[in-house]
């Protein structure tokens, strides 16, 4: 029997701002955390006028709570033999419909805040990839760049022998994020595997000789640009020709310039921390190739490349101005594939302004909450983060597949699957948009597919 709220909340909209008043009170100082929040309870207004059973389950005030938060001190040595000392964390944020699952982030800026709206996005977007995966994130504020191969190394030991005790293939599975690439994370499987005399696929991402899948690193980019493309599809139009202006240069980056180059785009843009740089000419496979050996070998600067290919601009961004250059270039799509609200409302109004057709976002919750409003009232093709970029945890799931059954796909199958997922994921939000009486906007889409399997599973599953 469903417990019922309290009688003085009736109408819906009462009920989230109840909701929404609580989330700030008890997690105070969280402005990500409150964004990411606010954003899904905005397209669940029309949710629960269909479904009171949500309301009188208090699905809401459950749903924002972590079923558990993890903080932990990480004491390292450096190579000079001194002592640091970072915060590790882990966010399991809502395990209804599967093992938590989610990745794990080293960069200065990391903090509760930030790793409990990364959580919170999590589980809606694990439920579009239509796989068995609950919700979770985890990281540390540790910083990768510029520190030694053995200075990573001892961290992410320190790391894992706290992490160990939280995670397993079946509790909580753990994957790279912004800072996490393939050399953190073999470092943290030897030390589980160590600490826990055990190999098992307990995180995601690993290399391809040891349990790794074929189109991991790729499968964030690769699915980014196959949900753009679907989206397109649905105006009956195709990447043929279009001009793409894509942020940020790393993982996320360099696949997706790659698979709009094999769509027959022309990617013109890729950016880091200290800038942007504009190719006119576009961004062709040797040129690609340059970026990543610059930002995955050498880890250097993508003002370089302005250095090595002429014709190329490079502009510097300053954290302080309420814009960024990229977004100001004529293009027709954009791929915000960096970090959380790099997308300005100032930004937006440029992209719209120029002409934009799509925006389609790798990162995650790369637009504030003024810009993504821009986009839906522009009735531009807009994909919300929880559904364009599914395809990295979507990837991460057939890998936990494949470890469960002691399998490996060739990359063919795996990419074919990706695929297939993405356009399910399109679909699904397509038609609950149409199904909710919004027609076209795949925030509300995403936001509500993503919410009902988890509420239902929820309600099925008792109190919890």
């Amino acid at each position: 029997m469903a417990v019922m709220t309290s009688p003085g909340v009736k109408v819906p909209g009462d009920y989230i701002e109840s909701v929404m008043i609580s989330v700030k009170a008890k997690n105070p100082a969280e402005p990500e955390f409150h964004q990411a929040v606010a954003e899904v309870f905005d397209s669940l207004r029309l949710v629960l006028a269909k479904h009171p059973e949500y309301q009188s389950a208090r699905l809401l005030e459950r749903i924002v709570e972590p079923e558990r938060v993890l903080m932990f001190r990480v004491p390292w040595f450096d190579d000079q033999g001194n002592i640091q000392v970072n915060r590790g964390f882990r966010i399991e944020m809502n395990s209804a419909i599967g093992p938590y699952k989610g990745g794990l982030r080293f960069h200065p800026s990391v903090n509760l805040g930030i790793l409990k709206f990364l959580a919170f996005e999590q589980v809606f977007k694990n439920s579009l990839t239509t796989l068995p995966m609950g919700g979770g994130k985890g990281g540390s504020d540790f910083d990768p760049k510029g520190k030694s191969d053995n200075e990573v190394m001892r961290f992410c030991q320190s790391f894992m022998t706290e992490l160990q005790r939280h995670i397993g293939p079946d509790t909580d599975v753990p994957a790279g994020d912004i800072g996490v690439g393939g050399r953190e994370i073999g470092f943290l499987f030897g030390q589980y595997k160590r600490l826990r005399n055990e190999f098992t696929g307990v995180l995601t991402g690993k290399g391809l000789g040891w349990g790794g899948s074929l189109i991991r690193p790729e499968a964030t980019g690769y699915g980014c640009v196959y949900f753009a493309a679907e989206m397109l599809k649905s105006k009956k139009d195709s990447f043929d020709g279009k001009l793409c202006l894509v942020s940020g240069s790393g993982n996320v980056s360099q696949y997706t310039v790659e698979k709009l180059l094999d769509l027959g785009a022309k990617p013109v843009t890729v950016s880091d921390s200290n800038g942007v740089i504009y190719d006119p000419d576009g961004i062709d496979r040797e040129k690609l190739a340059f970026i990543i050996e610059l930002k995955n070998v050498k880890r250097g600067r993508i003002r370089d490349y302005a250095d090595h290919y002429k014709k190329a601009i490079f502009m510097p961004t300053d954290i302080k101005l309420e814009h960024n250059p990229l977004w100001n270039i004529k293009a027709d799509c954009a791929f915000p594939s960096a970090t959380q609200n790099e997308i300005t409302a100032r930004d937006a109004a440029n992209l719209v302004k120029n002409g934009i057709k799509l925006v389609a976002e790798g990162a995650n919750m790369p637009s504030t909450f003024d810009a993504t409003k821009m986009f839906l009232d522009a009735k531009i093709l807009y994909g919300p983060a929880k559904a364009a970029n599914a395809g990295g945890v979507a990837t991460s799931g057939l890998e936990m597949s494949q470890n469960s059954a002691r399998l490996t796909w060739t990359r063919e199958e795996v990419d074919d699957r990706l695929h297939k997922i993405m356009i399910a994921i399109h679909q699904n939000c397509f038609e609950t948009a149409e199904k909710y009486g919004t027609p076209g906007n795949l925030v509300n889409g995403a936001n509500i597919g993503g919410f009902l399997k988890v509420a239902n599973a929820m309600l099925d599953q008792g109190l919890v």
